[in-house]
């Protein structure tokens, strides 16, 4: 099968050049568009239409829209047992946006299956701006002190877009997923975006969703107040 080209984008063009998501490939599972920038114009804008950037150091920036999607519902969220006990006994200390800078290095650090990341030092400084304008979150876990796990995502209206976790210590990023989906039930964000579907992400009870499905819970992505 013939596979189409790949529109490449260029800086000046802005977000509003971004291909229609319905657009995206089979395969890669997703990938819609290269080139473009890290700005928050173009973060704020890919988001809104259900777009997230994904690239290596070596690639240009790669623009996603991947089918079927993860995605959480807080308000029918229910933490497993193992989870509750660690949320209740381990003597974890959960925040928001006291981190971020940590949180984003952590979640870019190597892992033993993985020595590599895909957030680059762009990625990077790219999520702290959006921090700084007030987009973008980190929830934290803490012990004795210690920041030992966490994630942090985009909000845009009553949705928050997940990009990453990291632990070091026994369920850290668990408790701070649970953390995030109890918060975002009770400020009326009714969505919590994983991306791509892990067998992980569904042992903790996230739900897969078809494009169009996710698409339509965008349009407006209105409502919700912000974290913290």
């Amino acid at each position: 099968m013939r596979r189409r080209p790949l529109p490449l984008l260029a800086a000046e063009d802005g977000p509003e050049a971004l291909p229609d998501p319905h657009t995206a490939l089979e395969y890669p599972n997703g990938l819609l568009a290269a080139g473009g920038a890290l700005t928050p114009a173009w973060l704020l804008g890919a988001y809104r239409r259900g777009i997230f950037p994904w690239y290596s150091d070596d690639e240009p920036i790669l623009w996603w829209s991947p089918n079927p999607r993860a995605v959480f519902d807080p308000r029918r969220f229910t933490p497993r047992k193992s989870l509750r006990q660690s949320i209740r006994h381990r003597g974890y200390e959960t925040r928001i946006d006291t981190a971020f800078d940590a949180v984003i290095r952590g979640c870019a650090a190597p892992r033993d299956d993985s020595p590599g990341t895909w957030i680059t030092v762009d990625m990077i400084e790219a999520y702290e701006a959006l921090h700084r304008l007030g987009h973008a979150h980190s929830v934290e876990t803490w012990h004795d002190g210690v920041l030992v796990g966490g994630l942090y995502g985009v909000q845009v209206g009553a949705v928050f877009f997940g990009e990453s976790m990291f632990a070091r210590a026994r369920d850290a990023s668990k408790v701070a997923l649970a953390h995030l989906l109890e918060r975002a039930a009770a400020l009326g964000i009714g969505l919590v975006d994983c991306q791509m579907p892990t067998p992980h992400l569904t042992s903790l009870g996230a739900e897969t969703v078809d494009r169009p499905a996710f698409l339509a819970r965008l349009a407006p992505p209105r409502g919700g107040r912000h974290l913290p």
